[in-house]
């Protein structure tokens, strides 16, 4: 069963049709420096869907080759046509992954008898365990609290990765799934996190954890522990990080953009994306620079 920090990792482009390895080998570095318990590559934050395939093969075959099974590498699938997912799992395997990811197909919209359907049709056909992923605001579709615990019967679908924003649902996911103990359960906003793992959460997919794993880990261990004092800390600092970084200008890609400027100013990677999104000009890459120099994580950790 994962338990823990599973950061949504973004992926670093040299330009916007090739992958920035040397970039990526810098950052799962980072990450894997913080103590995380595991990988979520391909996501929404590491753009997964806009990627070509061609990327989206080198990302696994790279990611996995260097994680080297010191944690478990997630990999994300998502994907409108049904036999490509399927193929992506494939290659995932074959490579080393541990799991794979799914957001339900971002097109053509499904009731939750034919959503059901889709998933226990995929986890039939992927050579490793699937995570379902809620992530309404992209695909249009909402997963039916009691439609993750049908799912959840099925014995390669191993956890449930939401990203709603909405706590009250979350809860109600977990207490459907108090009978199956070994079932994950994770969010995905960090704002949430901690709420969400005193009220039976398993952990974390917090894109805050490119930058800072460590304050992420550390906030995990806190409600393990149950150390409101370290908690209240942690939750200050990465209020602060969301609402300084995650807001800057007006795309609906501001945040990945943030999260990009940020990694690139601390000299990890390029802060390149993939179309239709651009990466910040100078004016929002100040006011960017400008939190990352406020930010005083090591300060909170100690």
């Amino acid at each position: 069963m994962l338990k823990g920090i599973v950061p949504p990792v973004i992926t670093p482009l040299g330009d916007k049709k090739n992958l920035d390895i040397e970039g990526l080998e810098r950052l799962i570095e980072h990450i894997l420096s913080g103590g995380v318990h595991g990988l979520f590559i391909l996501g929404t934050t590491g753009e997964g869907p806009s990627l070509s395939y061609k990327i989206r093969n080198e990302v696994i075959e790279q990611v996995c080759s260097q994680v080297d099974s010191k944690v478990p590498v997630l990999v994300g699938i998502t994907d409108t046509s049904f036999t490509e997912s399927v193929r992506l799992s494939k290659k995932a395997a074959e490579v080393g992954a541990d799991a794979v990811v799914a957001a339900p197909p971002y097109y053509f919209s499904m009731n939750q008898a034919e959503l059901i359907g889709y998933y226990e049709s995929l986890a039939d056909e992927s050579p490793l365990p699937l995570f379902l992923y809620n992530m309404p605001s992209h695909t249009k579709i909402h997963f039916e609290p009691e439609t993750v615990k049908n799912l959840a019967e099925h014995s390669n679908i191993i956890g449930f990765k939401d990203s709603s924003g909405d706590l009250l649902y979350f809860q109600n996911v977990v207490r459907l799934l108090q009978d199956n103990p070994e079932f994950s359960l994770f969010v995905g906003p960090e704002e949430m996190l901690m709420q969400t793992m005193l009220t039976g959460g398993h952990g974390g997919v917090n894109g805050g954890a490119n930058m800072f794993p460590n304050l992420y880990v550390a906030m995990y261990e806190a409600v393990l522990e149950k150390n409101f004092d370290r908690m209240t800390s942690f939750q200050k600092k990465i209020l602060q990080i969301s609402s300084n970084l995650y807001t800057v200008g007006n795309s609906p890609a501001k945040y990945l953009q943030g999260v990009k400027c940020a990694l690139s100013l601390m000299g990890i990677c390029s802060d390149n994306l993939a179309l239709p999104y651009n990466s910040f000009k100078e004016q929002e890459r100040e006011k960017i620079r400008h939190a990352l120099n406020r930010f005083n994580v090591e300060e909170v950790l100690t």
